[in-house]
Protein backbone atom coordinates (compact mmCIF):
# COMPACT_ATOMS: atom_id res chain seq x y z
CA UNK A 1 0.00 0.00 0.00
CA UNK A 2 3.00 2.39 0.37
CA UNK A 3 4.91 1.03 -2.49
CA UNK A 4 6.51 4.28 -3.61
CA UNK A 5 5.59 6.90 -1.39
CA UNK A 6 7.26 9.60 -0.40
CA UNK A 7 7.20 10.62 2.94
CA UNK A 8 9.22 13.10 4.73
CA UNK A 9 10.18 12.21 8.50
CA UNK A 10 10.75 15.19 10.84
CA UNK A 11 12.82 13.94 14.34
CA UNK A 12 13.29 16.64 17.04
CA UNK A 13 15.21 16.01 20.41
CA UNK A 14 13.35 13.89 22.74
CA UNK A 15 14.55 10.48 23.83
CA UNK A 16 11.76 8.73 21.38
CA UNK A 17 13.76 9.72 18.86
CA UNK A 18 15.75 6.35 18.39
CA UNK A 19 11.90 5.11 17.60
CA UNK A 20 11.91 7.12 14.77
CA UNK A 21 14.46 4.61 13.57
CA UNK A 22 11.88 1.47 14.02
CA UNK A 23 9.36 3.70 11.88
CA UNK A 24 11.92 4.48 9.14
CA UNK A 25 12.46 0.96 8.65
CA UNK A 26 9.10 -0.46 8.58
CA UNK A 27 8.74 1.96 6.08
CA UNK A 28 11.11 1.56 3.82
CA UNK A 29 10.09 -2.40 3.59
CA UNK A 30 6.42 -1.46 3.02
CA UNK A 31 8.20 0.00 -0.02
CA UNK A 32 8.04 4.16 0.58
CA UNK A 33 10.85 6.20 -0.12
CA UNK A 34 11.65 7.93 3.47
CA UNK A 35 13.68 10.97 3.39
CA UNK A 36 14.83 12.47 7.32
CA UNK A 37 14.91 15.69 8.53
CA UNK A 38 16.78 16.26 11.73
CA UNK A 39 16.80 19.40 14.05
CA UNK A 40 19.80 19.74 15.75
CA UNK A 41 18.30 18.41 19.06
CA UNK A 42 17.74 15.00 17.30
CA UNK A 43 21.28 14.51 16.69
CA UNK A 44 22.02 14.48 20.34
CA UNK A 45 20.13 11.20 20.59
CA UNK A 46 20.78 9.65 17.38
CA UNK A 47 23.07 10.28 14.85
CA UNK A 48 22.02 10.60 11.46
CA UNK A 49 23.87 7.84 9.79
CA UNK A 50 21.86 5.14 11.38
CA UNK A 51 18.46 6.96 9.43
CA UNK A 52 20.82 7.37 6.10
CA UNK A 53 21.84 3.70 6.55
CA UNK A 54 17.98 2.52 7.06
CA UNK A 55 16.26 5.09 4.43
CA UNK A 56 18.81 4.65 1.94
CA UNK A 57 18.80 8.79 1.86
CA UNK A 58 20.52 11.37 2.66
CA UNK A 59 19.45 13.13 5.71
CA UNK A 60 18.63 16.46 5.52
CA UNK A 61 19.41 18.42 8.62
CA UNK A 62 20.56 21.98 7.08
CA UNK A 63 18.60 24.59 5.43
CA UNK A 64 21.24 25.71 3.41
CA UNK A 65 22.85 22.80 2.37
CA UNK A 66 21.54 20.38 -0.62
CA UNK A 67 22.46 17.27 -1.86
CA UNK A 68 23.44 17.24 -5.27
CA UNK A 69 21.03 17.87 -7.87
CA UNK A 70 18.91 20.07 -5.26
CA UNK A 71 18.44 23.98 -5.08
CA UNK A 72 16.53 24.26 -2.29
CA UNK A 73 16.11 21.27 0.22
CA UNK A 74 12.76 22.76 1.91
CA UNK A 75 10.98 23.46 -1.35
CA UNK A 76 11.85 19.78 -2.54
CA UNK A 77 10.88 18.25 0.25
CA UNK A 78 7.78 19.58 0.76
CA UNK A 79 6.49 19.47 -3.34
CA UNK A 80 7.91 15.80 -3.29
CA UNK A 81 5.88 14.27 -0.20
CA UNK A 82 2.97 12.45 -0.25
CA UNK A 83 2.93 12.73 3.66
CA UNK A 84 5.03 14.05 6.67
CA UNK A 85 5.25 13.27 9.84
CA UNK A 86 7.17 14.59 13.09
CA UNK A 87 8.40 11.69 15.28
CA UNK A 88 8.74 12.54 17.95
CA UNK A 89 7.28 15.89 18.25
CA UNK A 90 8.40 18.26 21.17
CA UNK A 91 6.20 20.66 23.43
CA UNK A 92 8.90 22.92 21.11
CA UNK A 93 8.32 21.66 17.78
CA UNK A 94 4.57 21.95 18.05
CA UNK A 95 4.82 25.58 19.65
CA UNK A 96 6.60 26.62 16.72
CA UNK A 97 4.74 24.75 14.10
CA UNK A 98 1.32 25.90 15.70
CA UNK A 99 2.55 29.82 15.53
CA UNK A 100 4.29 29.53 12.14
CA UNK A 101 7.44 29.70 13.41
CA UNK A 102 10.79 28.72 10.37
CA UNK A 103 13.94 29.09 11.91
CA UNK A 104 15.33 25.72 10.89
CA UNK A 105 14.79 23.18 7.77
CA UNK A 106 12.15 21.22 9.65
CA UNK A 107 10.06 24.19 10.35
CA UNK A 108 10.67 25.59 7.17
CA UNK A 109 9.51 22.62 5.37
CA UNK A 110 6.46 22.13 7.79
CA UNK A 111 5.25 25.68 6.37
CA UNK A 112 5.79 24.94 2.67
CA UNK A 113 3.85 21.85 2.32
CA UNK A 114 0.44 21.04 1.34
CA UNK A 115 0.30 17.44 2.21
CA UNK A 116 -1.11 15.70 5.11
CA UNK A 117 1.36 16.04 8.18
CA UNK A 118 0.97 13.89 11.41
CA UNK A 119 2.13 15.24 14.47
CA UNK A 120 3.32 12.35 17.08
CA UNK A 121 3.74 14.11 20.53
CA UNK A 122 6.12 12.22 22.73
CA UNK A 123 7.35 14.73 26.19
CA UNK A 124 7.08 14.31 29.93
CA UNK A 125 3.33 13.78 30.95
CA UNK A 126 3.62 16.72 33.08
CA UNK A 127 4.92 18.61 30.18
CA UNK A 128 1.99 16.81 27.83
CA UNK A 129 -0.52 17.94 30.56
CA UNK A 130 0.44 21.55 30.54
CA UNK A 131 -2.23 23.67 29.37
CA UNK A 132 -0.02 25.85 26.93
CA UNK A 133 0.72 22.36 25.21
CA UNK A 134 -2.87 21.60 25.38
CA UNK A 135 -3.48 24.84 24.02
CA UNK A 136 -0.66 24.40 20.90
CA UNK A 137 -2.55 20.82 20.62
CA UNK A 138 -6.04 22.22 20.22
CA UNK A 139 -4.76 24.85 17.64
CA UNK A 140 -2.71 22.24 15.29
CA UNK A 141 -5.97 20.66 14.98
CA UNK A 142 -7.96 23.27 14.05
CA UNK A 143 -5.04 24.49 11.67
CA UNK A 144 -5.89 20.39 10.01
CA UNK A 145 -2.89 19.12 11.47
CA UNK A 146 -3.49 15.21 12.19
CA UNK A 147 -2.53 14.88 16.13
CA UNK A 148 -1.51 10.88 17.68
CA UNK A 149 -2.95 10.52 20.29
CA UNK A 150 0.79 9.54 22.96
CA UNK A 151 1.05 6.34 24.52
CA UNK A 152 -0.33 5.69 28.41
CA UNK A 153 2.78 4.40 30.87
CA UNK A 154 5.95 4.29 32.27
CA UNK A 155 8.52 6.73 31.16
CA UNK A 156 12.44 7.06 30.47
CA UNK A 157 12.26 9.74 34.00
CA UNK A 158 10.44 6.88 35.88
CA UNK A 159 6.73 9.01 35.49
CA UNK A 160 3.50 7.51 34.13
CA UNK A 161 0.96 8.46 32.10
CA UNK A 162 0.13 9.79 28.53
CA UNK A 163 3.09 11.48 26.74
CA UNK A 164 4.92 8.23 25.25
CA UNK A 165 5.59 8.06 22.01
CA UNK A 166 2.62 6.03 19.85
CA UNK A 167 3.21 2.21 18.99
CA UNK A 168 5.18 2.03 15.38
CA UNK A 169 2.16 -0.12 14.12
CA UNK A 170 -0.29 2.55 15.44
CA UNK A 171 1.58 5.13 13.32
CA UNK A 172 1.82 3.01 10.05
CA UNK A 173 -1.83 2.39 10.42
CA UNK A 174 -2.19 6.14 10.70
CA UNK A 175 -0.44 6.79 7.56
CA UNK A 176 -2.48 4.16 5.49
CA UNK A 177 -5.73 5.73 6.94
CA UNK A 178 -4.76 9.08 5.43
CA UNK A 179 -3.18 8.10 2.12
CA UNK A 180 -5.44 5.26 1.39
CA UNK A 181 -9.17 6.17 2.29
CA UNK A 182 -12.10 5.46 0.29
CA UNK A 183 -11.68 8.81 -1.32
CA UNK A 184 -15.70 8.77 -3.17
CA UNK A 185 -15.40 12.57 -1.66
CA UNK A 186 -12.41 13.58 -2.94
CA UNK A 187 -12.55 16.93 -4.68
CA UNK A 188 -15.48 18.12 -2.39
CA UNK A 189 -15.95 20.43 0.25
CA UNK A 190 -18.06 20.24 2.44
CA UNK A 191 -19.54 22.00 5.58
CA UNK A 192 -21.07 20.29 9.06
CA UNK A 193 -22.44 21.88 11.99
CA UNK A 194 -22.52 20.29 15.15
CA UNK A 195 -23.43 21.08 18.63
CA UNK A 196 -26.17 22.96 20.56
CA UNK A 197 -25.89 26.73 20.43
CA UNK A 198 -26.25 29.07 23.74
CA UNK A 199 -28.30 32.18 23.89
CA UNK A 200 -27.41 34.21 27.01
CA UNK A 201 -29.62 35.39 29.71
CA UNK A 202 -26.78 37.11 31.57
CA UNK A 203 -22.68 36.60 32.07
CA UNK A 204 -23.81 33.31 33.76
CA UNK A 205 -26.97 31.80 32.12
CA UNK A 206 -27.79 30.45 28.87
CA UNK A 207 -30.65 28.61 27.04
CA UNK A 208 -29.69 25.64 25.14
CA UNK A 209 -30.55 21.89 24.54
CA UNK A 210 -29.40 18.64 25.19
CA UNK A 211 -26.99 18.11 22.24
CA UNK A 212 -23.84 16.95 22.43
CA UNK A 213 -22.43 17.77 18.76
CA UNK A 214 -21.23 13.37 18.62
CA UNK A 215 -23.27 13.23 15.59
CA UNK A 216 -21.88 16.43 13.62
CA UNK A 217 -18.50 15.20 14.71
CA UNK A 218 -18.78 12.03 13.13
CA UNK A 219 -19.93 13.33 10.18
CA UNK A 220 -17.04 15.40 9.91
CA UNK A 221 -14.38 12.88 10.81
CA UNK A 222 -15.99 10.26 8.09
CA UNK A 223 -16.47 12.72 5.43
CA UNK A 224 -12.37 13.82 6.28
CA UNK A 225 -11.47 9.80 6.03
CA UNK A 226 -13.07 9.98 2.45
CA UNK A 227 -11.23 12.68 1.20
CA UNK A 228 -13.19 15.63 1.57
CA UNK A 229 -11.96 19.12 2.54
CA UNK A 230 -14.32 19.82 5.60
CA UNK A 231 -15.26 22.71 7.36
CA UNK A 232 -16.70 21.86 10.79
CA UNK A 233 -18.55 24.94 12.45
CA UNK A 234 -19.55 23.62 15.78
CA UNK A 235 -21.31 24.82 19.01
CA UNK A 236 -19.52 24.12 22.41
CA UNK A 237 -19.12 20.72 22.99
CA UNK A 238 -16.81 18.46 25.17
CA UNK A 239 -15.66 16.56 22.07
CA UNK A 240 -11.96 16.94 20.31
CA UNK A 241 -12.09 18.08 17.01
CA UNK A 242 -11.50 15.21 14.02
CA UNK A 243 -7.91 15.90 12.67
CA UNK A 244 -7.54 17.32 9.13
CA UNK A 245 -11.13 19.46 9.29
CA UNK A 246 -11.14 22.97 10.04
CA UNK A 247 -13.06 24.20 12.76
CA UNK A 248 -14.84 27.52 13.56
CA UNK A 249 -16.06 27.48 17.36
CA UNK A 250 -19.48 29.51 17.71
CA UNK A 251 -21.32 29.98 20.82
CA UNK A 252 -24.52 31.67 19.55
CA UNK A 253 -27.59 30.69 16.75
CA UNK A 254 -26.29 34.29 15.03
CA UNK A 255 -22.58 33.27 15.55
CA UNK A 256 -23.26 29.86 13.63
CA UNK A 257 -25.83 31.95 10.74
CA UNK A 258 -22.91 34.37 10.03
CA UNK A 259 -20.19 31.91 10.12
CA UNK A 260 -22.40 29.11 7.52
CA UNK A 261 -23.34 31.96 5.51
CA UNK A 262 -19.83 33.15 4.99
CA UNK A 263 -18.39 29.77 3.73
CA UNK A 264 -22.13 28.51 1.85
CA UNK A 265 -20.89 29.77 -1.26
CA UNK A 266 -17.62 27.75 -0.90
CA UNK A 267 -18.55 24.55 -0.45
CA UNK A 268 -20.46 21.87 -2.30
CA UNK A 269 -22.23 19.52 0.36
CA UNK A 270 -23.93 21.06 3.55
CA UNK A 271 -25.40 18.69 6.36
CA UNK A 272 -26.83 20.86 9.25
CA UNK A 273 -26.32 18.16 12.06
CA UNK A 274 -26.25 21.25 14.57
CA UNK A 275 -29.46 21.88 17.45
CA UNK A 276 -29.83 25.47 17.01
CA UNK A 277 -31.62 27.58 19.32
CA UNK A 278 -35.34 28.62 17.62
CA UNK A 279 -35.26 31.60 20.33
CA UNK A 280 -32.96 34.00 21.91
CA UNK A 281 -33.91 36.29 25.05
CA UNK A 282 -35.11 39.68 23.39
CA UNK A 283 -32.53 41.34 26.57
CA UNK A 284 -29.67 39.71 27.73
CA UNK A 285 -28.65 41.53 31.33
CA UNK A 286 -24.64 42.92 31.90
CA UNK A 287 -24.90 41.29 35.16
CA UNK A 288 -26.49 38.70 36.95
CA UNK A 289 -29.84 38.45 37.09
CA UNK A 290 -30.08 38.09 41.09
CA UNK A 291 -32.77 35.62 42.87
CA UNK A 292 -36.05 36.98 44.06
CA UNK A 293 -39.26 36.02 45.74
CA UNK A 294 -41.06 36.80 42.37
CA UNK A 295 -40.95 35.28 39.46
CA UNK A 296 -38.97 35.57 36.56
CA UNK A 297 -40.04 36.24 32.99
CA UNK A 298 -38.35 36.16 29.58
CA UNK A 299 -39.09 37.73 26.82
CA UNK A 300 -37.59 35.71 23.72
CA UNK A 301 -37.34 36.72 20.05
CA UNK A 302 -36.54 34.26 17.02
CA UNK A 303 -33.90 32.97 15.79
CA UNK A 304 -32.81 33.01 11.90
CA UNK A 305 -33.73 29.79 10.70
CA UNK A 306 -30.25 28.66 9.52
CA UNK A 307 -31.37 25.63 7.35
CA UNK A 308 -34.46 27.61 5.29
CA UNK A 309 -31.94 30.27 4.56
CA UNK A 310 -29.51 27.83 3.39
CA UNK A 311 -32.71 26.23 0.98
CA UNK A 312 -33.60 29.64 0.13
CA UNK A 313 -30.27 30.34 -1.60
CA UNK A 314 -28.90 26.93 -2.58
CA UNK A 315 -27.68 26.98 -6.06
CA UNK A 316 -25.13 23.80 -6.66
CA UNK A 317 -25.16 22.81 -3.26
CA UNK A 318 -26.42 19.13 -1.90
CA UNK A 319 -28.30 19.87 1.85
CA UNK A 320 -29.05 17.80 4.19
CA UNK A 321 -30.78 18.64 7.31
CA UNK A 322 -31.76 16.71 10.51
CA UNK A 323 -35.10 16.31 12.38
CA UNK A 324 -34.94 15.35 16.21
CA UNK A 325 -38.42 14.47 17.03
CA UNK A 326 -40.57 13.02 20.11
CA UNK A 327 -43.97 12.62 17.56
CA UNK A 328 -45.43 12.66 14.60
CA UNK A 329 -41.66 11.76 13.05
CA UNK A 330 -42.53 10.89 9.30
CA UNK A 331 -44.87 13.92 9.11
CA UNK A 332 -43.09 16.31 10.91
CA UNK A 333 -39.76 15.17 8.76
CA UNK A 334 -41.76 15.47 5.09
CA UNK A 335 -42.63 18.97 6.02
CA UNK A 336 -39.23 19.99 6.99
CA UNK A 337 -37.80 18.47 4.31
CA UNK A 338 -40.03 20.05 1.76
CA UNK A 339 -40.18 23.92 3.43
CA UNK A 340 -36.61 23.91 3.72
CA UNK A 341 -35.80 22.95 -0.09
CA UNK A 342 -33.43 19.83 1.36
CA UNK A 343 -31.60 16.88 -0.88
CA UNK A 344 -32.73 14.72 1.96
CA UNK A 345 -33.09 14.62 5.97
CA UNK A 346 -31.95 12.74 8.77
CA UNK A 347 -34.93 12.03 10.86
CA UNK A 348 -34.96 10.15 14.47
CA UNK A 349 -36.94 9.49 17.29
CA UNK A 350 -35.32 10.81 20.18
CA UNK A 351 -37.68 9.46 22.84
CA UNK A 352 -36.60 5.88 21.88
CA UNK A 353 -33.51 4.48 23.53
CA UNK A 354 -30.29 4.04 21.66
CA UNK A 355 -31.21 7.29 19.26
CA UNK A 356 -31.54 9.91 21.91
CA UNK A 357 -29.16 13.30 22.53
CA UNK A 358 -25.81 12.23 23.94
CA UNK A 359 -25.66 8.48 22.52
CA UNK A 360 -22.94 6.82 20.71
CA UNK A 361 -25.81 5.51 19.15
CA UNK A 362 -28.69 6.69 16.55
CA UNK A 363 -31.72 4.92 14.84
CA UNK A 364 -32.40 7.24 11.78
CA UNK A 365 -34.59 7.36 8.78
CA UNK A 366 -33.79 9.04 5.72
CA UNK A 367 -36.70 11.20 4.03
CA UNK A 368 -36.19 11.67 0.40
CA UNK A 369 -38.04 14.26 -1.86
CA UNK A 370 -40.75 12.05 -3.74
CA UNK A 371 -41.58 9.69 -1.02
CA UNK A 372 -38.94 7.05 -0.64
CA UNK A 373 -38.14 5.97 2.99
CA UNK A 374 -35.40 4.40 4.21
CA UNK A 375 -35.23 3.06 8.03
CA UNK A 376 -32.38 2.16 9.52
CA UNK A 377 -31.41 -0.16 12.60
CA UNK A 378 -29.47 1.38 15.38
CA UNK A 379 -25.91 2.05 14.28
CA UNK A 380 -22.75 3.42 15.82
CA UNK A 381 -23.02 7.43 14.93
CA UNK A 382 -19.84 7.08 12.80
CA UNK A 383 -21.29 4.19 10.84
CA UNK A 384 -24.77 6.78 10.40
CA UNK A 385 -22.28 9.28 9.27
CA UNK A 386 -20.77 7.13 6.20
CA UNK A 387 -24.30 5.87 5.25
CA UNK A 388 -24.96 9.67 4.92
CA UNK A 389 -22.50 10.21 3.29
CA UNK A 390 -22.66 7.32 0.48
CA UNK A 391 -26.50 9.27 -0.02
CA UNK A 392 -24.28 12.51 -0.82
CA UNK A 393 -21.99 10.65 -3.11
CA UNK A 394 -25.09 9.15 -5.21
CA UNK A 395 -26.23 12.69 -6.03
CA UNK A 396 -22.91 13.99 -6.35
CA UNK A 397 -22.45 11.17 -9.12
CA UNK A 398 -25.91 12.49 -10.50
CA UNK A 399 -25.04 15.80 -10.83
CA UNK A 400 -21.72 15.24 -12.34
CA UNK A 401 -23.28 12.85 -15.28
Amino acid sequence: MLKGKFVVIGVTGGIAAHRALDLTSTLVKAGAEVHVIMTRGAREFVGPLAFEALSGNRVHVDTFSAPPGWRYPHLELARRADIALVVPATANIMAKMAYGMADDLLTTSILAMTCPIVVCPAMNVYMYRNDIVQENIKRLRKLGFILMEPGVGRQACGDEGPGRLAAVEDIVNMIKKVLMPECDLAGSRVLVTAGGTREPIDPVRYISNRSSGKMGYALAEAAVNRGAVVHLVTAPTCLEPPDGAKIYYVNTAIEMFREVMNLYREVDVVVKAAAVSDYRPKTVSDQKIKKSDSGLVLELEKNTDILYELGKQKTHQILVGFAAETEDLIKNARQKLAKKNLDFLVANDVTQPGAGFGTDTNIAKLIFPGGRIESLPMMDKLELADRIWDEVVKLRHGKTK
